[in-house]
């Protein structure tokens, strides 16, 4: 039996590589938050529009509408109102993502963060680990070796861009498990 806080908020992370289906994970905790009548919004950071400026769109093509924000100091005020407050690619916020977190939860919102834990070069990403180390709820979710078919944890970038933020899809990155990755030469 899993029990859940009552009057009080908490933090879920859900964090994993690429195509493990952290944003799909996402919005089916948000779905059921609606369900229960509970006001949820979905908070991204604007510079990911791979699928779409306005919503959260899993690779399955699975959406819900979202705020886009430039950084993390514009989620606490677009948040009044919500029950629940989800934040798709947490890894591309700054650091101040984690006290906007905290006071979300001390506020007694139920906050839903989903990001990649580690970049294409397999080191941890952005503000990712200090949100894994201050969530009550943490799920590492894997994809699928796209060379083996074993549990993949890593994201293998197939371009030469040594950026740390490159946004693509499959077209720039893959799946890969432990034995498959390939630390990038730089």
């Amino acid at each position: 039996m899993t029990l859940t806080p009552s009057d009080t908020g908490w933090i879920e992370v859900i964090c994993g590589s690429m195509f493990s289906g952290k944003t799909e994970e996402l919005i089916r905790r948000l779905r059921r938050a609606e369900i229960a009548k509970m006001n949820v919004i979905i908070i991204k950071p604007r510079l990911d529009d791979r699928y779409s400026s306005r919503h959260v769109v899993s690779h399955n093509q699975s959406k819900l509408e979202s705020i886009p924000v430039k950084d993390s100091s514009e989620i606490i005020n677009q948040s009044k109102d919500a029950d629940v407050v989800g934040i798709d690619e947490a890894q591309f916020f700054d650091d101040n993502i984690l006290d906007v977190c905290k006071t979300l939860a001390q506020n007694n919102k139920r906050i839903i963060v989903a990001g990649l834990d580690t970049d294409y070069r397999g080191l941890p990403f952005g503000p990712m680990p200090q949100l894994m180390c201050e969530a009550d709820y943490l799920d590492k979710l894997r994809a699928i070796c796209i060379q083996c078919g074993n549990p993949a944890s890593y994201t293998q970038r197939l371009t030469k861009d040594s950026a740390q933020v490159v946004i693509g899809e499959t077209d720039i990155y893959e799946a890969r498990c432990r034995n498959c990755f390939e630390t990038p030469i730089e």
